[in-house]
């Protein structure tokens, strides 16, 4: 029987398929391309923090944040299907693709909404969703990006006092799968849909 707590193999993975996800280019709150590369002056990191839905409302509500989107990463299958996501075998987590603007929304600004917004120390599971699809993950663009996230989660652990050990993965992206439609901007379309975001109740310093 599968350990849903314990990230599969490459070999043990699904198969996926070589056709991308078709989803509506348009972002059904804010009109941007869900598509959209970073340009020049912008850009993107990819965040799990286990349900997709709650946490997608999260930064689209972020000053500066230009797109989101919803998907897959840090697996193995391509191209996968949300029912296998959640079974447990393709080693993909649920993320969200956020696309911004740094000079108006820093990554660490967008860092300490993920700390905040989710507790990284449960290892594979987010409350009461259980899986590796909930990990908590950082997955950045660049090294530089990665250098940032790497001293975000630092000054995070020693927030926490080192009573409870952060279990996020922080690593480069590899590989980016969107999700089903119906998935992107899920609280949008529907307000009463669940949220699973819960914080520690461990916050950062007011910026001064």
């Amino acid at each position: 029987m599968l350990d849903k707590q314990k990230i599969i193999s490459a070999k043990e993975s699904l198969p996926g398929r070589s056709e991308a996800m078709r989803v509506n280019d348009t972002h059904f709150v804010n009109g941007s391309n869900l598509k959209m590369s970073s340009s020049d002056t912008q850009q993107e990191v990819v965040l799990g923090m286990g349900c997709f839905w709650g946490a997608e409302r999260l930064f689209w509500q972020v000053e500066g944040v230009i797109s989101t989107s919803v998907g897959y990463a840090g697996g193995y299958t391509p191209n996968p299907t949300y029912d296998e996501v959640c079974s447990g075998k393709t080693g993909h987590t649920e993320v969200v693709r956020v696309v911004f603007d740094p000079q108006i929304v820093p990554l660490t600004t967008l860092l300490k909404q993920f700390w905040e917004n989710h507790d990284p120390t449960q290892g594979m599971r987010q409350g009461n969703d259980i899986g590796t699809q909930y990990r908590s993950v950082i997955y950045t663009r660049n090294e530089q990006q990665l250098a940032v996230a790497k001293t975000s989660m630092a000054e995070y652990q020693s927030l926490l006092n080192n009573q409870l050990a952060i279990t996020t993965e922080v690593a480069l992206l590899t590989e980016y799968y969107f999700a089903e439609d119906y998935h992107q901007q899920y609280l949008a379309k529907n307000p009463e849909g669940y949220c699973g975001l819960g914080g520690t109740g461990v916050c950062f310093p007011p910026e001064r």
